[in-house]
């Protein structure tokens, strides 16, 4: 690397105190139902010290055990809740997000491998990840999966301004040796795999970060390359592994003829040893009944990504088939940038709701909100870590501002529930509606006022 590395933000030691109406989630409420699942509390008070979450209640209860004086920050009108984790995104395609739809292929070739191609720049790789991240801190979103682009630098830059914000991270340099144009392949096999060794020894589990084997998918990376992917992890054990999955009926078209001795696009994967509870896989649209059930076997878990499969048209995701009452699989929302056309998960969630009409499944905010946090951050295995406000959990909170539009103070007056609250907004919110973050127990957004 050329650059120095940044000091990273110090969790403070001081106690931090937050009040206000307060949401996570006891279980999946695809397993054990909505009201088990759901907890809510009308006036909580959040307590955070030295990167973590050290009390949690009513403030009724816990305003007597703290140390007089305490200044605390009361979010009225608003709700706390873990903050959002993102399970699939790339962070070089905010450039290309909103641009003209194609279908995968044609995106992948007009769009997404221009872009990726300025990612040899270590510029151009930082400038991009400050946008980023900020525009996820904006969103409320705290913790992603995200993919590098072919370049080492792409992963020292993303994770340079990831760590000088404290945020959890997971990241990798995509691996790609055919099927893509000559400045974004690894020159070799052994290069790509030897890039790949040299960053997960630089930054896996440095402070709050984590290294993904990355290969892009099936068909830009040849047989001995997932090869390398399955050595990587079995190296390394506790790094992750992302790639897609059967988004695109070309594709898997593709993959049949790109590996023909393997059964389907799972068992490509399958094979090479890169299937586990740490891989997460992107998609999975078109599954066989076979593929869905070695999933569980394999306890694979899966991103969904539905603003970015109906942008490119896709398909629909099968919320029976992933959720069976044996056995459900591990799943968490995804924005899928740039394909995916918001930051927000709010916006997500909202397509998330349509997609699941389409397919007769439509999701409670219930489901939706735990998709985005405790279900997001299962998917990760991260469940003990983040994704739920309980003490001992690492101090990653959004504050979500319930009239943050006209439109939701509006309609909040004849809202009826919380749960109707949160309905309103993932159908109406957006970024606008993050009206504070905490990351590692420290302020790292706070909105300006709207004007109203």
């Amino acid at each position: 690397m050329t650059s120095a590395m940044p000091t990273p933000r110090v969790p403070t030691s001081e106690l931090t105190a937050i009040r206000g109406q307060a949401v996570t989630f006891r279980g999946d409420p695809f397993v054990i139902g909505d009201e088990a699942a759901f907890h809510y509390r009308s006036d909580a008070l959040i307590l955070m010290q030295s990167g973590h979450i050290v009390g949690c209640g009513d403030y009724d209860t816990l305003i007597g055990e703290i140390p007089a004086g305490t200044a605390i920050t009361h979010y009225r009108e608003c709700v706390i809740l873990p903050g959002f984790i993102d399970c699939h995104v790339h962070y070089p395609q905010t450039q290309i997000i909103g641009a003209y739809g194609k279908q995968l292929l044609d995106w992948l070739e007009h769009y997404t491998f221009v872009a990726e191609q300025q990612f040899a720049d270590p510029a151009h790789a930082s400038a991009v990840a400050k946008v980023f991240l900020q525009e996820c801190l904006r969103a409320g979103t705290t913790t992603a999966m995200v993919y590098g682009t072919v370049h080492p630098q792409s992963v020292d830059a993303f994770f340079l301004e990831a760590q000088a914000r404290s945020m959890r991270m997971i990241a990798g340099k995509v691996l790609m040796d055919r099927n893509a144009p000559p400045a974004l392949c690894d020159s070799s096999v052994d290069a790509g795999y030897a890039q790949s060794q040299a960053l997960i020894r630089r930054w896996h589990h440095k402070g709050r970060l984590a290294y993904a084997v990355t290969p892009r998918f099936a068909p830009t990376s040849s047989p001995a390359q997932l090869e390398t992917c399955g050595a990587l992890l079995r190296e390394f054990p506790g790094v992750y592994l992302q790639t897609h999955l059967s988004e695109n009926a070309k594709e898997i078209q593709w993959v049949r003829e790109l590996y023909p001795e393997r059964s389907g696009y799972l068992d490509v994967y399958d094979h090479y040893g890169c299937l586990g509870r740490r891989s997460v896989l992107g998609h999975a649209l078109h599954l066989s009944d076979g593929e869905w059930q070695r999933l569980r076997e394999t306890n694979t878990a899966i991103a969904h990504c539905p603003s970015s499969n109906a942008f490119l048209g896709s398909g629909l995701f099968s919320w029976p088939k992933a959720k069976a009452a044996l056995r459900p699989l591990r799943v968490g929302l995804a924005t899928d940038i740039g394909a995916g056309t918001s930051f927000s998960q709010l916006q997500t969630m909202h397509a998330a709701y349509q997609i699941g009409q389409l397919g007769g499944y439509p999701l409670s905010a219930v489901r939706a909100f735990y998709l985005a946090t405790r279900g997001a951050a299962e998917a990760l295995d991260l469940g003990t870590t983040i994704g739920s406000l309980e003490i001992g959990m690492e101090a990653d909170v959004m504050v979500l501002d319930l009239q943050a539009t006209p439109l939701l103070a509006y309609r909040m007056t004849t809202c009826t529930s919380i749960q109707e609250a949160l309905f309103l907004q993932m159908i109406l919110g957006d970024d606008r509606s993050t009206r504070a973050v905490y990351v590692n127990g420290s302020l790292a957004y706070a909105r300006p006022e709207p004007t109203r």
